[in-house]
């Protein structure tokens, strides 16, 4: 039998959630499946994945898209419509929401049917006053902390507390400010952001 996708239905009730399987551990060069990907609830869709949408009752609407360049998917009637950077579950709320102008009481299912592996958005880069800057595979929970100990921690040149993520958001960069400083030395987690595939996370070196 095959591993089950990631199902997200969305009907008058809400929003019914799907089973879930362990995740394959992370090392080397393995790579997860689509199945291994869309099996975790909160993946966050990126560029040149697939995802079949179904539309109950309604087969026009209906359709297996990739994700293009600029994040987005196109649908007959609602054009075109955010989704890298959102999980399944997200991009069939925002699709229903949008057609319910259109179609009376809309019943959403999104499934990830395709996932890249290894590419360039599915990695997270820890750069600048660390101890090995690196390029980490992304896994969904990560954190900064994470990452940056992946990275071999600051060296002692950091101006950890300067630190800041930069994601693309759409079009345009986002900058996060982290105050890593904080979090390494006294434990205050309120900075210890949760990552997103693509995201770079720089440690700037301190002014001598």
């Amino acid at each position: 039998m095959k591993p089950k996708l990631l199902v997200a239905t969305l009907a008058l009730a809400g929003l019914s959630a799907c089973a879930q399987a362990p995740m394959p551990k992370a090392g080397g060069a393995a790579r997860m499946t689509a199945a291994a990907h869309a099996r975790i609830p909160h993946y966050r869709l990126v560029v040149a994945d697939v995802i079949k949408i179904s539309v109950w009752h309604n087969k026009r609407l209906s359709e297996t898209v990739p994700v293009r360049p600029d994040g987005r998917i196109s649908m007959p009637l609602i054009g075109s419509v955010s989704v890298a950077g959102h999980t399944a579950s997200g991009v069939a709320r925002n699709i229903k929401t949008k057609l319910a102008y259109y179609v009376r009481d809309p019943q959403v299912t999104v499934i990830v049917t395709h996932v890249v592996q290894d590419s360039y958005q599915n990695r997270i880069r820890v750069t600048g006053a660390v101890e090995h800057p690196a390029s980490l595979r992304y896994e969904p929970g990560m954190t900064v902390l994470d990452a940056v100990l992946d990275a071999g921690g600051v060296n002692t040149f950091a101006a950890a507390n300067d630190t800041e993520i930069h994601r693309v958001v759409g079009h345009s960069e986002r900058v996060i400010h982290v105050r890593l400083g904080n979090i390494l030395s006294e434990g205050r987690l309120g900075t210890n952001y949760r990552l997103r595939p693509g995201d770079i996370i720089t440690v700037p070196e301190r002014l001598l």
